[in-house]
């Protein structure tokens, strides 16, 4: 990989058009607002369409940014999805780069009539259900509508946010571990199923809890029982920025930490030192 970026300030998005779910809010606003200021015109797509025109009016108003527009999508329905793909094509004629963020987590189901606790057996199935409705079922609903856009423009990027291995795997927490491992697994299948086209597929995650309105209250206690602190939102805009340039033409079925990178050095040697392997094994070749 070679070191010819010298800094994040090169990158230019202008000309590539991304979509964003979940970006009214958290990760996904901050995600959003950082390729709309690096020029690219952005779609903030999020359940609250209120919030996500709000957000996208201020992404826009960033100084050179790109244009940006918010768009009503509820990614559980596979038609919303395609209706929010069309929308995208329709207004800037092209898909370039998707950031799968929209999810529910654990307060879902912690706010549920029927929990009694957080281990899986005392959890509300319905609301256990729809984690994995949004996070899962979700995810593939928007990659699957947007796929056709990024491969006919033969140049594209699926990034993936999950969650750090620990909490996948940590007790109390099965609906929102067992979905971003799953989405792990699609990271890596999805990397493969769309080799050769132009469109690299990798995972992207904060390392940490990131301090936004995503993580509940007694998950704020409990991080701040254990001394840990919760990660500021910009540690996503490094590895995503470049991920989203041409440096990482190469890099497909990656995973990448954001507060493993370190803005000292120059961004490719940054990016090795971000990568962490994959969650799940790559299969050895046929």
């Amino acid at each position: 990989m070679a070191d010819a970026l010298k800094n994040l300030s090169e990158i230019s998005l202008e000309g590539r058009v991304a979509l964003v779910t979940g970006a009214a809010r958290g990760l996904g606003r901050t995600m959003a607002f950082a390729l709309c200021q690096a020029g690219a015109n952005v779609v903030l797509l999020d359940i609250d369409a209120e919030a996500a025109d709000a957000s996208a009016h201020e992404a826009a108003g960033q100084p050179r940014a790109g244009r940006a527009m918010g768009v009503a999508c509820d990614i559980r329905n596979l038609g919303q999805c395609r209706a929010a793909v069309a929308r995208t094509l329709e207004a800037f004629g092209g898909l370039h780069i998707l950031v799968n963020n929209a999810a529910l987590g654990p307060a879902h189901v912690e706010r549920a009539a029927q929990t009694r606790s957080s281990l899986f057996h005392e959890a509300d199935p319905e609301a256990w259900g729809d984690v994995i409705d949004v996070n899962v079922k979700g995810t593939f609903f928007m990659a699957h509508a947007a796929a056709p856009a990024l491969i006919a423009s033969r140049w594209g990027r699926m990034i993936n946010i999950t969650t750090s291995l620990s909490t996948m795997q940590r007790g109390g927490n099965s609906p929102y571990g067992v979905t971003k491992t799953a989405i792990e697994a699609e990271t890596l299948i999805w990397a493969q199923d769309l080799k050769s086209t132009g469109v690299t597929v990798n995972s992207l995650i904060p390392g940490g809890a990131a301090d936004t309105e995503f993580v509940s209250a007694r998950s704020r206690t409990q991080i701040a029982q254990t001394g840990r602190k919760l990660l500021a939102p910009d540690v996503m805009i490094a590895p995503l920025l470049w991920l989203c340039s041409t440096e990482a033409d190469s890099v497909t079925g990656a995973r990448y930490v954001g507060k493993m990178w370190n803005a000292a050095l120059w961004p490719a040697e940054a990016a090795r030192g971000a990568l962490e392997p994959p969650v799940l094994r790559t299969p050895d070749p046929d």
